[in-house]
């Protein structure tokens, strides 16, 4: 049987969507030459990663998306803002480029403890380093870094942020090719149960 690779997400709607990729190109023309040091996320594929799962066997999936409806329904609807950008690890060499998100961080952050401690005993533990709330939007090409983009980090930092109401989770599947990867939604689930 094949294995999926797979992760759990929250996905924007469109009008989100779109928000976000106009602050990604400002990002970008900000950046100016610095931009062809990074490899831009289409917009269809930026999404929050609440856990990677990895390689699942198919005859897990069916647990997995129990496990992920169960935390989804324990929870409860978000409220979060996209706003101002920075750099992993900084911003003056970042190897990822992201956009900020603000509001409703810490109930998300429990969410995400939530359906860890839900996935663990499926074989599937939660990352030992602490989760980030951000959407990445590009990665240097350099695995030492993209120098040059600070100023254009900065240049985020201040300017509206984008309203977005998070209602649902999503278990996706990511197929991988050399043109990049694509994201195939396998399951959803409410936040809240509704």
């Amino acid at each position: 049987m094949p294995n999926h690779r797979l992760f759990v997400a929250l996905e924007p709607p469109d009008g989100v969507r779109r928000r976000m990729a106009t602050l990604a190109a400002d990002l970008r023309r900000a950046a100016g030459r610095a931009a062809d040091d990074v490899r831009w996320v289409p917009a269809e594929n930026v999404h929050l990663t609440l856990q990677f799962l990895g390689a699942v066997p198919e005859e897990r999936v069916a647990d997995v998306v129990s496990a992920v409806t169960a935390a989804a329904a324990a929870a409860r609807p978000l409220s979060l803002e996209v706003k101002g950008a920075g750099g992993f690890p900084n911003a003056r060499r970042p190897r990822v480029l992201w956009l900020g998100l603000h509001g409703d961080v810490e109930p998300a952050r429990a969410f995400v403890a939530d359906l860890g401690r839900r996935l663990a005993p499926l074989g599937f533990p939660p990352e030992a380093r602490a989760w980030s709330a951000h959407l990445t939007v590009g990665r240097a090409r350099d695995p030492r870094g993209a120098p040059g983009l600070a100023g254009a980090l900065a240049s985020q930092a201040e300017g509206d942020g984008v309203p977005w109401r998070v209602a649902d989770v999503v278990l996706f599947e990511s197929h991988l090719s050399p043109k990049g990867p694509r994201y195939e939604a396998l399951a959803r689930a409410a936040l809240g149960g509704g």
